[in-house]
């Protein structure tokens, strides 16, 4: 197997149905979706003792929905021959952990510098780029027409990385530092105390 083709040496790579330059805003959202891959592949290095199982399984999960994800930006809508990968099932599946999640961790009213224990802030990083992934999605919605559900999955993923990263300092006994300077941002949705 080669690892390199030259094809892409004058700054030209293909998408499923084109070719395109490699700044291409469709390359920057699947390769900020890579990258959010590889942080998440990062921050399960962290969490292989037993207390975190669930989690370390669910983040290979979103690992392979992530390939998913890119798979679905990289087609040109029109020219898609084949179902879409990412579908609701992947949504409703991160909206019942986020959920689980926030029932586990102490109440949430303010804002919280990212931090704590080394896999909450991989989690975080992680979150951050699920974020700027977003954002790149949002801007080639306005260009080109893409499978709607990606943007779901995606903005759903980063709720769920935040809320993650929680559970995990709260495991570990470590606690959140609040942004000093914040206000009451969040409502409460559990009946834990801090």
């Amino acid at each position: 197997m080669n690892l390199y083709t030259r094809t892409g040496d004058q700054g030209q790579t293909n998408v499923i149905g084109a070719r395109v330059d490699k700044d291409d805003p469709r390359v920057e959202a699947y390769g900020t979706i890579d990258e959010l891959n590889a942080y998440i592949g990062y921050a399960r290095t962290f969490l292989t003792d037993k207390a975190f199982q669930d989690i370390y399984e669910e983040l290979e999960k979103i690992q392979h929905h992530l390939f998913d994800c890119g798979s679905d930006i990289a087609v040109v809508y029109e020219k898609q021959k084949h179902p879409f990968k990412t579908t609701e099932d992947m949504i409703r599946f991160l909206e019942e952990r986020i959920d689980h999640y926030v029932e586990e961790a102490p109440a949430l009213e303010k804002f919280i510098l990212p931090g704590g224990t080394e896999a909450a802030s991989v989690l975080h990083i992680a979150r951050t780029a699920a974020r700027r992934a977003e954002r790149l999605i949002v801007s080639l919605m306005k260009e080109v027409k893409i499978h709607h559900p990606v943007l779901i999955y995606v903005n759903r993923l980063s709720d769920y990385l935040f809320a993650a990263a929680r559970v995990v300092n709260y495991r570990l006994n470590v606690k959140d530092v609040e942004y000093e300077r914040s206000g009451k941002v969040f409502r409460t949705h559990n009946s834990k105390k801090n």
